[in-house]
Formats: C-alpha cells, sequence, structure tokens
C-alpha cells in the first residue's frame, strides 16, 4: 500500500523534478507534469483534490486501454480525462515498488531526451 508521501519521495528522487504548489502533490520535468493527486470533481459539488489518488501520464490511448482492462483495481478513469493520455491510480491498492515504476515510466516518457541519460538504469 502506497500513499501521498510515498509518491512524493518517489518523484522528487527523478532528475530535474520539481513540485508545484498546490493542495496535494503535483511534480513536473521541464515543466511537463507526470504525476499529480487528482482533482475530484462531483456535479453539483466543489472539487476536492484526492491525495488518495494519484493521476499518472501514460503516453497514448493504448497504454492507457491496457491499464484500464488489465487492472480495473488499480487504474480509472473519469469523463474529463477521455482523450487525455492519463490514468487514475488508487494508491491505497498498488505496491510501492509498483509505484516506482509507473512514476519511473510516467517522468521518461515527458522528460526531454537529454535527461533520459540522467537516470541511473536510463
Amino acid at each position: 500500500m502506497a500513499d501521498a508521501d510515498d509518491v512524493r519521495r518517489l518523484a522528487l528522487a527523478l532528475p530535474h523534478v520539481v513540485e508545484i504548489d498546490s493542495d496535494g502533490f503535483d511534480f513536473r520535468v521541464e515543466n511537463k507534469g507526470f504525476v499529480w493527486s487528482y482533482p475530484e470533481r462531483l456535479p453539483g459539488r466543489l472539487r476536492v483534490i484526492r491525495t488518495d489518488i494519484a493521476v499518472l501520464y501514460v503516453g497514448d490511448e493504448a497504454e492507457k486501454q491496457a491499464l484500464l482492462l488489465g487492472e480495473p483495481d488499480l487504474f480509472f478513469t473519469a469523463t474529463g480525462y477521455d482523450g487525455f493520455p492519463l490514468v487514475m491510480l488508487r494508491l491505497t491498492e498498488v505496491s510501492v515498488e509498483r509505484l516506482a515504476e509507473l512514476i519511473t515510466d510516467a517522468w521518461r516518457m515527458r522528460a526531454p531526451a537529454e535527461l533520459q541519460g540522467t537516470l541511473q538504469g536510463g
């Protein structure tokens, strides 16, 4: 089981990552978001920042669908994310090891090529 502190620790361990001031967490590399807390919007209610759910950049629609269909206990989406290469991850359902892989993959897809070599094992 992972939490927002794990997200923060793992994201900030990656090269050239900055955390944007927010009510939850929001991490970027070269001004491109790769993982942030889910801003849940329910009809007729104010937006709620969910730090128990991470929004992850996944690169493309095929990867998004593979995650959603393959692991519905971990991943979901919302109508506001239709057409975007993003999935929501239930942090309470994911291991820290798997979270590290997912955050690193999201970073790799958003980081410019010249930063790729700065990552250990990259």
